[in-house]
């Protein structure tokens, strides 16, 4: 991803509950809607005995208006219910990046 910064990282680290029960399929489902939203930038995401899932975003109001989706408050709210045992989010604000590509 090249951006102009700054811009936001959405950081969503957990841990699992056991089995899938529809996690992959919701997973996909809102990482697809989410790169419609007005002001989304980038995903990235690596799942082991710890989840990390990265979003970025152009500003706070797109984060908050992501947040308010309906489809991902479900996702939320079934994430709670059914597929998380814990979950921490943290908002940052991206000052300066930088990559190496060989």
């Amino acid at each position: 991803m090249k951006s102009k910064t700054p811009y936001y990282a959405v950081i969503f680290t957990s841990t699992r509950t056991e089995g899938d029960n529809g996690y992959s399929e919701m997973a996909q489902q809102m990482e697809d809607l989410a790169k419609r939203q007005p002001g989304y930038l980038d995903f990235e995401s690596a799942r082991e005995d710890l989840g990390i899932a990265i979003s970025y975003w152009e500003s706070l109001e797109a984060i908050a208006n992501w947040k308010a989706n309906a489809d991902h408050l479900f996702a939320q709210q079934k994430g709670i219910k059914d597929w998380y045992s814990w979950y921490k989010v943290r908002v940052c604000l991206v000052e300066r990046e930088y990559d190496f590509e060989r």
